[in-house]
């Protein structure tokens, strides 16, 4: 892990099980889970500034996870994105890797390729 005490990591999700499960692992392992449900609840939040990285799911209602990658790197340029989903799309995942994404991972993910992702995500 890296130099800071228990990192916060930023979770968004539309999904209720996925983000018990996210939330739990990422306790597990050391971090500080904030979990929210939709994009706005996390825009609207103002804990932006205080995430070490931001896991997101790209199909949600309202704002999408391309759309928050974008207005995550507007305001918070650095912040590790990493993406979840349940729809495989090559598109999507080469337009968020692309728009500088350091993960996409597809639903259901391994917890140890998620940890992973965002060890190296804290890393670089």
């Amino acid at each position: 892990m890296t130099g800071n005490i228990n990192p916060v990591v930023a979770a968004v999700d539309d999904d209720f099980r996925v983000r018990e499960s996210i939330e739990s692992l990422l306790s597990s392992a050391g971090f500080t889970p904030w979990i929210f449900t939709s994009a706005e609840e996390f825009l609207e939040s103002g804990t932006l500034a205080s995430a070490a990285c931001l896991i997101t799911d790209v199909r949600m209602p309202g704002i999408d996870g391309l759309e928050l990658q974008r207005r995550v790197g507007r305001d918070r340029p650095g912040l590790p994105v990493i993406f979840v989903s349940a729809h495989y799309d090559d598109e999507t995942r080469r337009r968020a890797l692309g728009q500088g994404a350091a993960a996409f991972l597809y639903k259901p993910f391994d917890a140890a390729d998620l940890l992973g992702a965002i060890e190296r995500a804290l890393s670089e």
